[in-house]
């Protein structure tokens, strides 16, 4: 019987996780290795449903690399990055995804082979958060090919991209069990259907829970890694329903007693008053925030507006205060952007304090869209102040709200 070099080292690199990493090695084990064809995998790839290599490829890898691009794919698949792309354009979230899963490998001890994107900057950042730190036509490549979806209009996945291959003619799912084919290795598997991706997703949070609770009854998980599983365990909101559920919460509609118009009766009862709320919004324009980002910024605070009835006054500020602001949009009114803002110099957040303040306005509720970057004001002001953020940056105090 001939032994294959190639599968030898996967099932040893696969055998050495288990036992110097337990969480990755019981990940890596629900993946079953497929050997694939040359034409259409160059490095590594999953589907979330299997693990798929070139043969030549991890031929040239050490022992410990291997172990880094098996842990890698199995880490895509139990942060479910298959199912949170959304809306997202392909190729960037799938740089995104590779730049929060590589520094979580790197720090937990494995070796990243060469061509492996880590980017110290990014580390304990989720996919979502990096995603909008990328330029749009972000010209790097990810090692691995991440095919569980496919999007003709965004290349990207290595050297032979992922949307330049088509899919099987006959839809067969990928090979689960027996050996591939010597010859041509296993095709390119078609990507995920909704309700698979959805049962996937399931699956793998309740592998990645079993994972982590075996390993940290060894003790053989703590970094990045277990920072990472506590934060996956939240419940996750994104931005815009955080952002909603604030400015609602402060718009409450309440109650007057006071006497109507002369009718019959001497009763004075409770009448329902919806009231309007005063909201100013801060735009961050140093540089760092891109046009579209405030655009789309300014579509949903346009759709909350509509929906708690708030007058807006609009400002923008990098070291100073926009000249031809600030712009005031009753409730009735549709809140979109004055003009294009070019970005400025560096960033000074106590101007738009300072003016609140001038001005006499009473706020329920002041909005800042930036990336943190810059000078705040040593104290808080008397009405509440939301953080919407893009980066990895605290705010010293106010809510902060990730803009992902």
């Amino acid at each position: 019987m001939t032994i294959d070099p190639v599968q030898t080292k996967l099932s040893a690199a696969r055998t050495k996780l288990i036992l110097d990493k337990p969480f990755l090695g019981a990940l890596v084990l629900r993946l079953p290795l497929t050997e694939a064809a040359d034409d259409w995998c160059k490095t590594t790839a999953t589907d979330a449903r299997a693990f798929y290599y070139n043969r030549g490829y991890i031929d040239q890898l050490t022992l410990d690399e291997t172990q880094f691009v098996l842990a890698h794919e199995a880490l895509h698949c139990a942060l479910s990055h298959f199912a949170r792309r959304m809306h997202r354009a392909k190729h960037r979230w799938d740089l995104a995804c590779d730049l929060a899963v590589n520094p979580l490998l790197a720090d937990d001890g494995l070796k990243a082979p060469p061509g492996s994107l880590i980017i110290e900057d990014y580390k304990g950042m989720t996919a979502e958060e990096i995603y909008p730190l990328l330029e749009e036509d972000e010209d790097k490549e990810t090692l691995d090919q991440h095919v569980y979806d496919s999007d003709s209009s965004n290349q990207g996945g290595g050297e032979g991209g992922e949307g330049d291959s088509p899919m099987p003619s006959d839809g067969a799912k990928p090979d689960q069990g027996g050996p591939p084919s010597e010859s041509q290795g296993q095709g390119r598997p078609p990507p995920l259907e909704p309700d698979e991706r959805e049962t996937l997703s399931v699956q793998w949070q309740q592998r990645m829970a079993g994972a982590a609770q075996q390993a940290m009854l060894t003790g053989k998980l703590g970094g990045e890694l277990a920072r990472m599983i506590d934060q996956m365990r939240q419940p996750q909101l994104p931005w815009r329903s955080l952002l909603a559920r604030f400015l609602s919460n402060t718009a409450r509609d309440d109650y007057s007693y006071m006497r109507p118009s002369r009718r019959e009766g001497d009763f004075i009862l409770p009448s329902l008053r919806s009231q309007h709320i005063d909201l100013v919004v801060a735009l961050d324009t140093s540089g760092s925030i891109q046009q579209d980002e405030l655009a789309e910024f300014a579509g949903e605070i346009d759709a909350l507006k509509g929906q708690i009835r708030a007058r807006v006054t609009l400002t923008a500020c990098d070291a100073k205060l926009a000249e031809d602001g600030p712009w005031v949009y009753e409730p009735w009114e549709e809140f979109k952007l004055p003009r294009a803002f070019k970005g400025g110099g560096g960033t000074d957040f106590s101007p738009v304090f300072d003016w609140v303040e001038r001005s006499g306005l009473q706020p329920q509720a002041l909005v800042y869209f930036t990336d943190a970057e810059g000078y705040f004001p040593d104290r808080p002001p008397a009405y509440p102040v939301i953080w919407l953020v893009k980066g990895k940056l605290p705010a010293p105090w106010g809510e902060r709200i990730q803009l992902n």
